[in-house]
């Protein structure tokens, strides 16, 4: 494969960023199979946003060559007070996210953190050496990565977190390192001090985030989170389930912006799917199909396709989206790796 197509395969959505395009080609030119990652805290269940989402681009980096590894951070949601810090429910669901992922690709590397950090003495001189070349300040600007505000500092833990997570890229030798847009601050903090240290900075490429589907608050868009389960659309959520939340969901009429159905269809529908049909009586226009998400905006737009028939046609193609994953974890031998999502004395 050229170099222009591996290029494109890394811009193509939902790449938001990437820092710094240059360096990603001339990466590509001299080496035929960069370091990739990825890293999740284990928490709560899966969602189209943490895995269908992102494991587009994680595919995309595969077919340009790449060594992709998904890095499952059990310290960091240890840090992060996930699963209560109970360990041994971290592991369980560690175990669940290892499968989910392998479902995307048989050809992704599973990393976990404890393991990467067991009698690894160089893996905690890095982040002592990253802390010595990071100011306090622009430590704790880091905290959003976390989910949490600057003002949430309340535990001297906090401030490992970033440390952790840039001696990561570097203890794993990572060439691209890979994240939704919330991520973005640690890898600049990357980038930032390893050429201080004589190291490689990371490429950071960022794709964007899929919202959820409440309505916003302000100017921003809704975020999609585990804590608010009728904002998601989970892999193992049953069609009725879709369709329910999906008749629920907000989206404003004869508006685009914002619209987090509308945003479904664009960066989800269609990229499976080379066209969209929605299903309506006759008198309602009958049905339509759609060969491109243009077409469902202009008519969405110009009050030609209503609210109610829009999210009843996305409903029915998540669920075909989400059905396999669904089917696989619904298997006596797997239902038990979710176990732990039953367990009443962990919280989420």
């Amino acid at each position: 494969m050229d170099i222009e197509a591996k290029m494109e395969l890394a811009r193509r959505a939902p790449t938001e960023e990437i820092i710094m395009e240059q360096e990603l080609r001339e990466l590509f030119s001299t080496k035929d199979h960069p370091n990739h990652y990825i890293g999740y805290e284990i928490s709560g269940k899966l969602h189209l946003g943490s895995l269908i989402v992102c494991g587009y681009k994680i595919k995309d980096l595969i077919d340009a060559g790449c060594n992709c590894t998904v890095f499952l951070a059990d310290w960091h949601a240890f840090i992060n007070n996930k699963l209560d810090g109970n360990w041994d429910a971290l592991k369980k669901a560690g175990n669940y996210y290892r499968e989910a992922f392998q479902l995307i690709s048989p050809k992704i590397k599973i990393v976990v953190g404890s393991e990467l950090y067991h009698n690894n003495d160089s893996f905690w001189k890095n982040v002592v050496m990253i802390g010595k070349h990071a100011t306090v300040a622009r430590v704790t600007k880091c905290l959003p990565i976390m989910g949490r505000s600057e003002g949430e500092l309340n535990e001297t833990s906090f401030l490992l977190y970033p440390l952790m997570q840039c001696a990561d890229i570097k203890e794993m030798s990572i060439d691209i390192a890979h994240s939704g847009m919330d991520q973005r601050k640690a890898h600049m903090l990357a980038r930032d001090v390893f050429p201080k240290l004589s190291w490689k900075p990371p490429i950071a490429l960022h794709n964007s985030l899929l919202g959820g589907l409440a309505k916003p608050e302000g100017s921003e868009t809704a975020k999609m989170g585990k804590s608010m389960p009728w904002t998601c659309i989970f892999i193992h959520d049953s069609k009725a389930e879709i369709k329910e939340k999906m008749n629920k969901a907000w989206c404003p009429d004869k508006t685009a912006e914002g619209n987090p159905v509308l945003n479904y269809v664009k960066n989800i529908v269609f990229h499976d799917f080379s066209s969209f049909e929605v299903n309506r009586p006759s008198k309602f226009g009958g049905d339509v199909d759609y060969s491109s998400y243009s077409e469902v905006e202009k008519d969405y737009v110009n009050g030609k396709l209503h609210a109610a028939d829009l999210k009843s046609a996305v409903a029915v193609y998540l669920n075909k989206i989400v059905q396999p994953y669904r089917e696989h974890f619904e298997k006596p031998a797997k239902a038990k790796l979710l176990d732990v999502y039953n367990d009443s004395k962990v919280t989420r």
